[in-house]
């Protein structure tokens, strides 16, 4: 044979070999699923529900994250939901998310073998989705409890669950991402998997390749209610400091700020002097906390937390909930286009933090600021205290300039413009005739009783 066709030979035998299927690089959860499907518990609950009553549920909630109960009850009757949950321990002890057992007036577990136990309600924290419970006996079959901070993106993950009731149901996929944000939740920094979860899964274990629990599965993102590949889990490490808390006193307390922060977009970092879009921005602090007393200021951009660094707003309540309160921490804010250290004592978030709003319907001041593009009107005092704010002008028209690219909107209220308060329509008249154009501004508005900041760029 000539040297020409060997070669080509030789090129065509190494590329279908090189096409043959790695089988041996999957991995196999054969034996992981043996060693844990028994740990699995699907858990039934009855309730009696109010007529007319929804459970309370968000509407983000209704909306798109989808709960992972069967059904929503029927008024005035009992109900039946189903979940998930998993022994952590061999005398019992059941991790499930609050949202399974919220509002039951009985709650069973049922074991892989299909027998039933009544379970009792050790504790529930609605904030972090979860509940412990307690089954009576001993040598239960338990999970192995890992650690969800050396998780890495990528990795491979098994859930076990009880899809619309199919017990002992597995799925496998990948961790899509950490650290997630979710509408519904502040406090929880999820995990993202691509593993296909369905109502039902709620509760349930989610694996790594060694066998461990790494994480709680609790919401999908989805728009119809069955998987779409957007998967949310809670990091174990955060359900089991969760787990002590209710274990000693059958509820969590969290560390408090008493500030509200929004994120930092790039116009607003550009019109706060920062160099990226990162930290959370301070747009009220509360009256009587942790954060007035060491200092806090609206406008403040907090950029690290105890020494670690603050890149999305949503990573601050993650960290200021993990600490007890009376803890010590040190904040460092940009103020002005400065770093500033500040020094606090956290204190326990309260049971119910409820803002005041009001409308009020005044005369209208027809001196305005033209050149951004909007009318506004004066405030009484009892119209400020009903809004409880100190200062304030109602914007009434937008036009369209440079607050309607903004994002102002009529109905809010203009508290400041590059951190000057805003006290009457006129002192604002005199405020946007001494900027410059081109000048790109943080305006901070009242919209709904919560503050916010725009970024506000002149013409």
């Amino acid at each position: 044979m000539h040297a020409a066709p060997r070669f080509i030979l030789f090129i065509v035998l190494y590329l279908v070999a090189g096409c043959q299927p790695q089988a041996s690089t999957l991995p196999d959860f054969t034996q992981l699923v043996e060693d844990n499907a028994a740990a699995v518990v699907n858990i039934s609950t009855e309730q009696k529900v109010q007529a007319g009553g929804n459970r309370q549920m968000p509407e983000m909630l209704r909306r798109f994250f989808e709960g992972m109960e069967e059904q929503m009850p029927a008024p005035d009757s009992g109900a039946e939901s189903l979940g998930s949950g998993f022994l952590i321990s061999s005398d019992g002890f059941i991790l499930t998310n609050h949202h399974v057992v919220a509002d039951a007036s009985r709650i069973i577990v049922r074991m892989q073998d299909r027998s039933e136990k009544v379970a009792k309600l050790i504790g529930s924290d609605p904030r972090s989705d979860l509940a412990l419970l307690r089954i009576e006996g001993k040598n239960f079959p338990s999970v192995k409890i890992g650690s969800s901070n050396n998780l890495k993106v990528g990795e491979w993950v098994l859930a076990i669950g009880a899809p619309f009731g199919f017990d002992s149901t597995v799925t496998a996929g990948i961790v899509s991402a950490k650290g997630r944000s979710l509408p519904s939740e502040n406090y929880v920094p999820f995990i993202q998997t691509d593993v296909a979860i369905n109502p039902g899964n709620s509760g349930g274990p989610l694996f790594n390749l060694s066998g461990e629990v790494i994480g709680i599965n609790s919401q999908i993102v989805s728009r119809n209610g069955g998987f779409m590949g957007l998967s949310f889990a809670i990091p174990i490490d955060m359900a089991m400091e969760v787990v002590a808390q209710l274990k000693d006193n059958g509820r969590v307390s969290r560390g408090w700020l008493g500030v509200l922060i929004q994120p930092v977009s790039r116009e607003l970092a550009e019109s706060f002097g920062l160099d990226k879009p990162s930290g959370a921005l301070v747009s009220q602090v509360m009256a009587g906390s942790p954060a007035e007393e060491a200092g806090f200021q609206v406008g403040d951009v907090v950029v690290q937390f105890n020494g670690q660094d603050i890149g999305l707003s949503s990573q601050l309540p993650q960290l200021v909930g993990l600490l007890p309160p009376g803890s010590k921490a040190e904040v460092v804010v940009v103020r002005n286009g400065k770093r500033k250290k500040l020094q606090l004592t956290v204190a326990e978030l309260p049971d119910d933090l409820a803002s005041q709003g009001g409308s009020a319907a005044p005369e209208l001041d027809k001196t305005g600021a033209a050149t951004l593009g909007l009318k506004v009107e004066a405030l009484s005092k009892e119209q400020l205290q009903a809004l409880s704010l100190e200062h304030g002008v109602k914007v009434v028209e937008v036009t369209e300039g440079p607050a309607a690219r903004a994002g102002i909107r009529r109905g809010d209220v203009l508290l400041s413009v590059n951190n000057q308060p805003v006290k009457d329509p006129k002192g604002l008249a005199k405020q946007v005739a001494g900027l410059s154009s081109g000048a790109v501004l943080p305006v901070l508005v009242q919209r709904g009783g919560s503050p916010m900041f725009l970024a506000l760029r002149l013409d």
